[in-house]
């Protein structure tokens, strides 16, 4: 690219006889308040627009350009100014000039510094345009305005030039990734840019970064490492520009990306920062702890765990003196944000002192208190929000902690920080957990139905069902009045859950979520279900649910949650599970309600229908034990009638199914778990007895059970393992076998003689140990 150098001088000379280059405009066409450009300067821009429209070659390109960039700065041009500079232009030639300099090669008219600049504020004031921004010619410029950033404005060539460097040397090299391949070269330190271009290069990075897909494009092409390096080298405008765009690009859907990609780099930024964090003071440190919140890890991430927990600790460590001061809630704010970061990743272990940790959850409780406890109608800034989201990530940790704590504290705790709490410590920080938890179901229950889509709500809702997954037993009242709330929210997101783009965007994007994976609606139900597992155990909150329709929403969560469940991957929801075992407690307090309910036919339809799948899936055992039990115990109480092919096939599966449990293999030992169940067990045995009873109780109350038994090998094969093993696994397994037989033995005459003829031929054998089942069939 070559220009007629007379033509530049001339138009600099007129550039410098209209007006200087504006100061301290960075922006855009935004930063104009309207003073827009004089009359003289108006007339001057029309002038160089016509010229730069009818210019003939790249010398009148460039002369045309020179004028209009200094003498009107990008703020001052409105779009439809840009657009006809595009339209002449093109980005081509900005892009062609940042390549000459850049790479330094050819023989160029203007020095590199120039066509830097020229280039760089073109880009930048076609970038204010979304349009101009999302252009390919634009985004290939990426990496070169990042390495100007990195590296500073000298080319490459210049660069690579150690002291020792001859002019000839250069020939020696044909491209970029030969020279990368030669021994490594004495550099020279970057130059430092001027702040006009450093403003441009960041006004284009940021003008991307504010696509759609713009934070995906930076991350692409090299913004992660490019700018960390800048910061790293305390380049023009990096800690002012530079480090708010990188906090972008690691907050949201991009963090996990950035960080598993270039972990080295952010970590070794993050050290850098900290230990800036230590020496900081006043209202810096402060305004530091927002900024720090953005460039921690996301949790899970690969990182070199002992320098991560270095960090960790050096932060607690600056946080303990300023949580002890007195401080705004303004002030405080950040800290108690960051704090709940820090709980994320490394939990109490590094937070410090037992009492250090107990005025954390105190001042936390407090904050919420004083938020929450407003009028009705007082609404919460989103500065508000944020601290009270992150003092519930700072509650939810405690309580867990805090309950664990005062269960099993002994005389000699255990070294750490919240864990060694005393007994006396732990109740101290149970009751203002309570105080706070009662501010949160005041909060709830002033809430409109409208606002159910609002994050902070669903922040609320999440963090009072960690509380009631652990407590129900304190304000239970209160808890018990809130339950229409509670239902009626979660309802609203299962049910329309298409319609949550705010909190599926808000669960991306917010630091202390405490969640992962993508928004499905199915989320606040979820973290209720706990709670709906203890308070369905008892009376008066059960009745209220019952109230509700709660067992309809229950069958409906799980028709959701198996439809996801149905691939080759399939991924074990223990949420399913205690959905299920909540309807048990339905079906063993309320069978009135389970034999006139249509929804309890809906849900058995449901587990006819997903059982003979789930037993094909190995990883979802449990929640087949789960299925398998909860459609038996439905099972017991219809009344007697004809076999529905449904039925007919969940019946002979759940057949199958218990059978598989214990080894049938003869043995002279004890009978052993099948060791398809044997690593799930421990979480299995009770539903499997349950499940077995719940089978003999089919069996009394639908006569057409019994033909099952017999012709899908139950019996056959259950008597075999009896008549040959010792003993069972335990006493209740043998209890509950022996109901199921006797159940059988009662309403089958042809089981009744099969088991007499089992129990005469065996003398020593588990089945000679079952008294009640030798009275039920004659057997002395």
């Amino acid at each position: 690219m070559m220009a007629d150098c007379a033509t530049l001088d001339m138009s600099s000379q007129l550039c410098g006889r209209e007006e200087q280059r504006g100061e301290d405009c960075v922006g855009g066409p935004e930063n104009d308040e309207g003073g827009g450009l004089t009359e003289a300067k108006r007339e001057v821009l029309e002038r160089c627009l016509h010229a730069l429209t009818h210019a003939k070659n790249d010398s009148h390109t460039l002369a045309a350009l020179l004028l209009i960039t200094r003498l009107c700065p990008a703020c001052q041009l409105d779009k439809p100014t840009l657009r006809r500079i595009f339209e002449a232009v093109g980005l081509n030639l900005p892009a062609r000039l940042l390549v000459t300099a850049v790479k330094g090669s050819g023989e160029p008219s203007l020095p590199a510094h120039e066509l830097l600049s020229l280039g760089t504020a073109l880009l930048s004031a076609l970038s204010t345009d979304p349009g101009m921004a999302s252009q390919p010619q634009l985004l290939a410029t990426v990496p070169l305005l990042l390495e100007i950033l990195a590296r500073g404005p000298t080319s490459r060539e210049q660069r690579e030039k150690g002291p020792e460097s001859h002019p000839g040397d250069e020939a020696k090299k044909d491209n970029d990734d030969d020279a990368a391949n030669e021994a490594p070269k004495v550099t020279s330190p970057p130059a430092k840019l001027d702040e006009a271009m450093a403003s441009d290069c960041y006004q284009v990075l940021t003008a991307v970064r504010a696509l759609p897909r713009g934070p995906d494009q930076l991350l692409s092409r090299g913004a992660v490492p490019a700018l960390c390096q800048a910061v790293e080298q305390n380049q023009t405008f990096s800690q002012k520009m530079g480090i708010p765009l990188l906090g972008c690009l690691l907050s949201g859907k991009t963090k996990e990306k950035a960080w598993s990609k270039h972990s080295s780099e952010l970590l070794s930024l993050l050290v850098t920062m900290s230990k800036d964090f230590c020496t900081a003071t006043g209202q810096t440190r402060l305004d530091m702890c927002s900024q720090l919140v953005q460039f921690l890890p996301p949790v899970g991430v690969t990182v070199e765990r002992e320098t991560l927990r270095e960090v960790v600790s050096r932060l607690w460590g600056e946080l303990q003196p300023m949580m002890q001061a007195k401080m705004t809630p303004r002030q405080i704010g950040p800290v108690l944000v960051l704090s709940a970061c820090l709980l994320d990743l490394y939990g109490w272990e590094l937070a410090g002192p037992p009492k250090f940790c107990c005025l954390l959850v105190n001042r936390a409780c407090v904050e919420v208190r004083m938020g929450l406890e407003e009028p009705p109608g007082s609404d919460l800034s989103q500065e508000q929000q944020d601290t009270l989201t992150g003092c519930y990530r700072i509650m939810e940790a405690a309580i867990e902690q805090a309950c664990s704590s005062a269960v099993t504290a002994t005389t000699a705790p255990a070294q750490g920080s919240i864990a060694s709490l005393s007994l006396q410590q732990s109740r101290q920080v149970l009751g203002v957990l309570e105080e706070a938890f009662s501010a949160l179901m005041y909060h709830l229950q002033q809430v409109d139905p409208s606002r159910y889509g609002e994050p902070f709500i669903f922040a609320t809702f999440r963090c009072l069902c960690s509380w009631l997954a652990e407590e129900t037993s304190c304000l239970k009242e209160e808890v018990t009045k809130l339950l229409p709330v509670l239902i009626g929210y979660s309802r609203s997101h299962l049910l329309v859950e298409s319609s949550d783009q705010g909190l599926a965007d808000w669960m991306d994007e917010m630091t202390v979520a405490g969640a992962s994976g993508a928004w499905t609606g199915k989320e606040a139900l979820r973290y209720l279900l706990p709670a709906l597992c203890h308070l369905s155990a008892e009376e008066g909150p059960r009745k209220v649910l019952l109230t509700l329709d709660t067992p309809a929403l229950l069958a409906n969560y799980l028709s959701h949650g198996f439809a996801s469940l149905k691939g080759k991957t399939a991924v074990r929801d223990p949420s399913m599970e205690t959905a299920c075992s909540t309807l048990l407690n339905f079906s063993v307090t309320e069978p009135e309600r389970v034999r006139k309910d249509q929804h309890f036919r809906t849900l058995e339809k449901h587990l006819s229908e997903a059982l003979p799948v789930l037993v094909h899936k190995p990883s979802l055992l449990v929640l087949a034990a789960n299925y398998c039990t909860l459609g038996l115990m439905i099972g017991r109480l219809k009344s007697a009638g004809t076999a529905e092919a449904g039925q007919s096939r969940f019946f002979s599966t759940a057949l199958r199914f218990l059978l598989s449990a214990l080894d049938s293999k003869p043995s002279p030992g004890p009978v052993k778990v099948s060791p398809a169940w044997e690593n799930s067990w421990d979480e299995v045995a009770e539903l499997w007895r349950l499940g077995v009873q719940a089978l003999g109780g089919c069996v009394r109350a639908q006569p057409w059970v019994k033909a099952l038994v017999r012709e899908e090998g139950w019996l056959r094969n259950t008597l075999g393992m009896l008549e040959s093993c010792s003993a069972l696994p335990d006493q209740h397994t043998q209890e509950a076998l022996e109901e199921a037989l006797c159940a059988v033995a009662d309403q089958c005459p042809l089981c009744k003689q099969d088991i007499g003829d089992a129990m005469r031929r065996c003398e020593k054998g588990a089945l000679s140990c079952m008294r009640k089942l030798k009275k039920a069939v004659g057997v002395k």
